[in-house]
């Protein structure tokens, strides 16, 4: 009985104006990725401090600037090298990209045969692997980024360094200060908490159990 307005919906998303319309602006990359390895990082390092700090028997004051510390550093040292990253995977990218234009220009039979080869490892035979095989070479454009997908690897649309960056710093700040709640509480009302470790603690398990 459910899938009927299911099926009317998916039959809604899938005109050809829909589909026209979602396709317009090409695929997005998702960064959720990004997002997950900033805010699981971000708990467990500012709560291997709280706890260092906290079995040392430190102030609440002092724990609350040591995450923050931590928070700061590590979140943009993150941010940085999630960066750095994405920016040489793009470069890489376009390298290779470069790299197979020249090829084509120099030995289009090799890479004509390189294609073929491909697609034939696919299931195509025949007349429609001659077929594919001549759509696919008769455009520059898309000879290149099937090959750079399909021989290399690469997704045909790379990730922006600066969201990857901001996701992962974002996260890492918002999940990894729920360590830090209890004793900024704590700091601001002293004796206000009687177990300031276990409930950061708690908070921290509550973190990863959002993430996850």
């Amino acid at each position: 009985m459910g899938e009927a307005p299911e099926i009317t919906e998916l039959a809604a998303e899938h005109t050809p104006e829909a589909i026209r319309e979602r396709l317009r602006g090409g695929p997005s990359h998702n960064y959720l990725r990004d997002f997950v390895y900033g805010a699981t990082d971000g708990i467990v390092t500012t709560f291997a401090v709280v706890a260092g700090a906290s079995g040392a028997s430190l102030s609440g004051g002092v724990v609350v600037i040591l995450g923050a510390a931590n928070l700061l550093a590590d979140g943009f040292s993150m941010a940085v090298g999630n960066f750095l990253g994405s920016r040489a995977e793009r470069q890489l990218r376009d390298r290779a990209r470069r790299t197979e234009e020249r090829h084509i220009d120099l030995i289009p039979g090799g890479e004509r045969e390189e294609i073929r080869q491909i697609f034939a490892r696919k299931g195509f035979q025949g007349k429609n692997l001659d077929r594919v095989v001549g759509v696919i070479t008769s455009d520059k454009a898309l000879w290149v980024d099937t090959m750079i997908n399909e021989e290399m690897g690469y997704a045909q649309h790379a990730s922006s360094p600066w969201v990857s960056a901001l996701s992962t710093f974002g996260a890492f700040i918002v999940f990894g200060s729920l360590p830090l709640l209890v004793y900024v509480g704590d700091a601001l009302s002293p004796g206000s908490v009687s177990h300031p470790f276990e409930m950061s603690a708690s908070l921290a398990a509550l973190g990863f159990f959002l993430v996850g």
